[in-house]
């Protein structure tokens, strides 16, 4: 490689959807990404090379981000791509990556049961989640569960996995799995909101995402239902969807995430502080923010030791990397592509933020599989700061 070369500019690929029903997460997932590569610019670039971010909207339509992440390897010549939110997006997107031997870096949550040798998964597995919240839930409200979804792969996949959590329980019960489509409004929430006055469940598992997610707690709220008595549990309810509401309507609720915006961390505040300076207040940041964030420095730092983004070159020193995130130190296992997180569970305040119960007090390793893990094991011990809900039964 000529010292000229080791000058140019490094161009990589970002891909989310800042239009459609995902946008709002979207957006807020783009400007994790832009921020962390300002940070790597501001700090002399990769090697001395610029990181020139190639940006396109992927307009939430798994057939155009399948159609853009081609372009981007083809025409911009780009080897490596972040990006995606939902996961009918990733899965358009891997066979193109694979078929070109690039690199996808995926931030965000998905149902786990996956892996590829060209993804590295920032998001959280389901045993970094979905664990923590079915434990959470049916200790403190009880195993009466209704599950709400949008209709499509994680949904899907993610209610199955709750249900077997769930179903590990003696008095465990289903009362209803019901799916709505992406661009759902309040009125399509109607029938099932009668059911569950109806069915009176101990508590909800919604993976609605989108825009349609404030539709539902609307709709909640405008039944009357108590979050006290009957909470809506989710993986997918964030501060970005909790902005969309209006105040208070998802005070009371749960999430299961590695990242809150409450995380009382000197890291955590600088680097708010330094977002709100350069973009201001319209992003909501959340967990798809955080790893939209951190994966860059990972990447980054990965390529000032291989001297190249080619995926061969670059692997060796990805895996097993650390970068200490908002969240605490993250380090993407070598085994299996997917990052060691902190599971957390919070509840949401009147002001839209997330009072944590219950944090891991070290990273989890992640299981995409679920091999090892099963109701009741959180592989490592949590703080319980809950002292206001039902004891556990």
């Amino acid at each position: 490689m000529t010292p000229l070369a080791n000058k140019d500019p490094l161009r990589v690929g970002v891909l989310f959807s800042q239009t459609g029903v995902t946008s709002r997460i979207g957006r807020s997932q783009l400007q994790g990404t832009l921020l962390g590569i300002e940070e790597v610019n501001d700090g002399g670039g990769v090697d001395g090379r610029e990181v020139i971010p190639v940006v396109y909207d992927a307009q939430s339509d798994p057939r155009v981000y399948a159609a853009l992440a081609e372009k981007l390897i083809v025409e911009d010549r780009v080897n490596t791509i972040f990006g995606c939110y939902m996961s009918s997006s990733r899965k358009a997107v891997i066979p193109i990556i694979e078929r070109w031997n690039k690199l996808l870096f995926y931030p965000t949550l998905y149902e786990g049961f996956e892996f590829s040798h060209n993804l590295i998964y920032t998001g959280a597995a389901p045993n970094q989640n979905s664990v923590q919240l079915a434990e959470y839930m049916t200790a403190n409200f009880g195993a009466r569960a209704y599950l709400i979804g949008s209709d499509y792969i994680y949904p899907w996949e993610s209610n199955r996995i709750m249900k077997e959590l769930i179903q590990q329980r003696p008095d465990s019960e289903l009362l209803g799995e019901r799916y709505v489509k992406l661009d759902a409004g309040e009125h399509d929430f109607k029938t099932l909101i009668e059911d569950i006055k109806a069915k009176k469940p101990d508590f909800i598992f919604s993976t609605v995402v989108g825009d349609s997610t404030a539709c539902l707690y609307q709709a909640y709220a405008d039944a009357g239902f108590d979050p006290q008595r009957m909470p809506i549990a989710s993986l997918t309810t964030s501060e970005a969807e909790i902005s969309q509401m209006q105040p208070g309507t998802a005070a009371g609720h749960f999430t299961a995430a590695p990242y809150f915006q409450s995380i009382k961390s000197d890291v955590n505040q600088r680097c708010l502080e330094r977002f709100r300076r350069r973009f201001g207040s319209d992003v909501m940041p959340n967990l798809c923010w955080e790893a939209a964030y951190f994966q860059i420095h990972l990447f980054a730092n990965a390529f000032r030791q291989a001297g190249s983004d080619e995926i061969n070159l670059l692997m060796p020193y990805l895996l097993g990397s650390e970068f200490h995130a908002p969240q605490g130190r993250v380090r993407i296992d070598a085994s299996n592509h997917h990052t060691c997180l902190y599971p957390r569970v919070g509840r949401v305040g009147a002001d839209g933020q997330f009072t944590i119960m219950r944090e891991a007090t070290r990273p989890v390793f992640p299981d995409p599989y679920l091999v090892t893990h099963s109701l009741g094991d959180w592989t490592v011990k949590l703080h319980n700061r809950i002292d206001d809900l039902p004891a556990e039964r």
